[in-house]
């Protein structure tokens, strides 16, 4: 929010440098980001002097040139060329010398230099309203007046005003500070605690009176909780035109560009006091009547910006007899607009429901100066304030009659917010003991009515200004901000209570896993939860009826709370490979909601997703895609780091996994993870091959808490391996082989591996080979050859017995 600082000296009497100023901004809350300087004129005229025309004939070597004599003061005569219709002998005229800065249209600069033009020294610049910044016009040079002396800097002529404009970084819970008055109000109550008393001066409305009741046009509010507070009143007989200087000055120096008088005064008075108004053009007004309310679902509406819209029943909308006018807080129409032609007009200054406002606004997706400061809470008291002043600004600049008495329809007047203070608890918060005629002295300089004082605190009446201001807690940190954070002193003794947590802590079991998986070449993911409703239909296991709305969606492609992080995982590979990153290994930690009819449940989750080469593109790597059991063997690894064991697979299919495997314990089912149909892919815009594994992170923390690890010494003694080459039938599974040789030698057998299968020639019709390598190791003694082979045919007899197997 920018604040410019010779406005706020129209409320106050400032003491201050800009700078300092700035600083007492920062200290009481409202934080100065940035101070710019501005010139009514850019560049301040600096370089231009009036300079006397002795003489013009045209350019020898050009027709539409003239080669002139300018007197500059102090005798210096210079030749400028000029092209300009209008320059003639014996005129006065801007001059622009060597080294003067200009700026075109876009503001950008540019330097006068000594030059040539078609042959002929130029020396300077002849200069035309709209080079100095003084007009529009462009047709020719600027003629001053004729009794100007030659040499005197035009800036002393004109009136440019010098102003330092704030960049103020507005928390949303300062509505009270989204004006000119409400950052001076705060100023008064920090130079008072620098024992700096000063008046604060607020706009007359004494003045305001009633001209004749000619032209009254009548208000009805349907729907007065949407509208607590509306007022309205005529105008009539006035002119619209362009604004006075010293008014197009102050929207300039805040970012705004001057329109004529009637726009320019409602943004001034916004930006002055905080209260959004509305000027409807009266002639416009079908039947003479004003109706606030709701209209049906799907009526069109032309707003301003000459966009068609639809309105939602729940839209409040300011209507006359016959259509829409404008959206209630928001966004004037296209038919009711003050034009050039306008002379009788319908202010509106009214209060509108906060919750109703920003709804509509995003719903709309239109943010307007009015509904920044409707959504956050004005204040409902100053409406009629705001209205007598704008009126009276109106018969100042634009001419006029008041034809009506103000209407001012106020349903229930807000009551302003009570809070009961305790001095132990300000004491408590703040760190420090505060003496209780400074925390009174603090809370008038906010205007916070002190009603009675007690030996434990004080009833208060917060003005209705501070909506943000409801307890005990609000009311400590006005206290706080004011008085001044740097003043709080830093006690010598530090304390602190250590907290028991155990190893299962979910973030250190987050922190294990994410470190490993860094280790193994993932990057890590975060997704916003909000996503696409449509997202849900691309698979059968998520239903609609589960999604969790948001009432009020930014929106449609933000709609519902994620029931997978499948998606979002998929939007992170299709943005990637848009941008040639194609090799990507993701995972992410994160929540899905879901709404069943039991109630609403969050469940944690960890995703993986590969897509791409597994390793950077080499010639030593020939296949080097991101495999099924690339992804297994991750898994694997995660499981084997949580100390989870014991694990059962089973294969699975669904709409989303063309081929899949579900990992358990017991009946938890901890992962499922599989290759991901090419239908699912196809929406996302992805060719090549993605593999995705979801863990149920919940069930993964209360597995591991049921783990008993057991740790034993590294075995002294060698390992001796053993293999064999099985030609088995091609429904035999290799997870088959495995059981039978952990069940036939629990003791001795360390682990089994499958390292070669082979279908093809030679073999008869239905079968494989597997070769499969035993390993044995005795943890007190050395294996004996012997032993092994006992070993060995015990294994031979139960594959041929149970598995049909031959010895190859």
């Amino acid at each position: 929010m920018k604040i410019s600082y010779n406005w706020l000296k129209q409320f106050i009497k400032l003491p201050n440098t800009p700078e300092e100023t700035g600083h007492l901004l920062t200290d009481l809350g409202l934080e100065v980001e940035g101070i710019k300087d501005f010139q009514s004129i850019k560049g301040g005229l600096q370089g231009i002097v009036v300079g006397h025309v002795k003489s013009c004939i045209s350019h020898p070597n050009a027709d539409k040139l003239q080669l002139c004599k300018i007197d500059v003061g102090n005798g210096e005569v210079l030749q400028i060329v000029c092209g300009a219709p209008n320059i003639a002998e014996g005129q006065k005229v801007p001059v622009a010398t060597i080294g003067t800065t200009l700026y075109d249209e876009k503001g950008e600069s540019f330097v006068i230099k000594k030059g040539k033009i078609r042959g002929e020294a130029s020396e300077g610049m002849v200069c035309s309203e709209k080079e100095l910044g003084l007009g529009t016009s462009h047709e020719g040079i600027m003629v001053m007046k004729a009794d100007l002396i030659p040499g005197k800097p035009v800036s002393e002529i004109f009136d440019i005003e010098n102003d330092h404009v704030f960049e103020i970084g507005l928390t949303p819970n300062r509505a009270d500070a989204m004006s000119h008055w409400g950052v001076a109000r705060d100023l008064k109550a920090g130079y008072q605690q620098q024992d700096i008393s000063l008046e604060l001066i607020t706009p007359s409305v004494g003045a305001f009176h009633v001209d004749s009741r000619s032209f009254r046009i009548p208000i009805k509010v349907e729907n007065s909780a949407l509208a607590p507070r509306y007022c309205g009143i005529t105008v009539s007989g006035i002119q619209v035109k362009e604004s006075p200087k010293w008014l197009q000055n102050r929207l300039k120096a805040i970012g705004i560009n001057s329109k004529n008088n009637l726009v320019d005064i409602s943004n001034y008075v916004m930006h002055e006091l905080g209260q959004p108004l509305h000027f409807f053009d009266a002639e416009k007004i079908a039947g003479d009547e004003i109706n606030v309310k709701t209209l049906p679902k799907g009526t069109k509406f032309t707003t301003l910006d000459e966009v068609e819209r639809e309105l939602h029943e729940e839209d409040l909308v300011i209507c006359d007899a016959e259509k829409p006018l404008a959206l209630a807080g928001i966004f004037g129409g296209l038919h009711s607009a003050v034009s050039k032609d306008t002379t009788k007009i319908f202010i509106e200054s009214a209060y509108f429901n906060p919750v109703s406002v920003r709804k509509s606004a995003k719903r709309h997706g239109l943010n307007t100066d009015a509904s920044f400061r409707y959504e956050r809470g004005i204040d409902p008291n100053i409406t009629e304030y705001a209205l007598k002043r704008a009126a009276l600004l109106i018969l100042d600049l634009a001419g006029g009659e008041i034809t009506s008495d103000i209407d001012d329809l106020y349903f229930k007047k807000f009551e302003d917010f009570q809070v009961f203070l305790t001095f132990e608890k300000v004491n408590k918060l703040i760190g420090q003991n505060l003496a209780e005629e400074t925390i009174k002295s603090i809370l008038a300089s906010l205007e916070i009515r002190v009603n009675n004082v007690t030996e434990t605190g004080m009833g208060l009446t917060i003005p209705s200004y501070r909506v943000d201001v409801q307890r005990e807690a609000d009311v400590i940190e006005e206290i706080l901000r004011v008085y001044g954070y740097n003043k709080i002193e830093f006690g010598t003794k530090f304390n602190a209570s250590i907290a028991n947590s155990t190893k299962f802590e979910d973030y250190k079991l987050q922190n294990h896993v994410a470190n490993q998986l860094v280790g193994q070449g993932f990057y890590e993911t975060m997704a916003n939860s909000l996503t696409s409703a449509v997202y849900t239909r691309l698979t059968e296991n998520l239903k609609e009826e589960n999604d969790v709305k948001i009432l009020n969606p930014l929106s449609q492609d933000l709609s519902v709370m994620r029931q997978s992080l499948l998606f979002s995982g998929l939007e992170a590979i299709s943005y990637n490979i848009n941008r040639k990153r194609t090799d990507l290994k993701l995972f992410e930690f994160g929540k899905t909601y879901h709404n069943y009819p039991g109630g609403r449940e969050e469940t944690k989750h960890l995703s993986l997703i590969v897509s791409g080469n597994r390793f950077p593109e080499s010639w030593s790597f020939s296949k080097n895609g991101g495999s099924f059991f690339f992804m297994k063997g991750i898994i694997s690894s995660v499981f084997e780091r949580l100390g989870i064991k014991d694990l059962k697979s089973a294969a699975f299919k669904s709409d989303v996994f063309s081929e899949g495997l579900i990992l358990s314990l017991g009946k938890s089912k901890l992962v499922e993870f599989g290759v991901l149909k090419k239908s699912v892919l196809k929406h996302f815009d992805i060719a090549q091959e993605v593999i995705y594994a979801d863990f149920n992170w919940d069930l993964i923390i209360e597995t591991t808490k049921s783990q008993k690890n057991k740790f034993t010494d590294i075995p002294k003694f060698p390992a001796v391996r053993r293999d064999f080459a099985l030609l088995l039938d091609d429904s035999v599974m290799y997870r088959q082989v495995e059981e039978i040789a952990q069940q036939t030698e629990k003791k001795l057998l360390k682990s089994v591996s499958l390292f070669d299968v082979y279908q093809g020639n030679n073999l008869p019709e239905g079968k494989k080979s597997y070769a499969v390598s035993f390993t044995f190791q005795d943890d007190y003694k050395t294996l004996t050859d012997k032993q092994v082979d006992k070993v060995m045919k015990k294994l031979k007899h139960r594959f041929e017995e149970e598995l049909k197997a031959e010895l190859r």
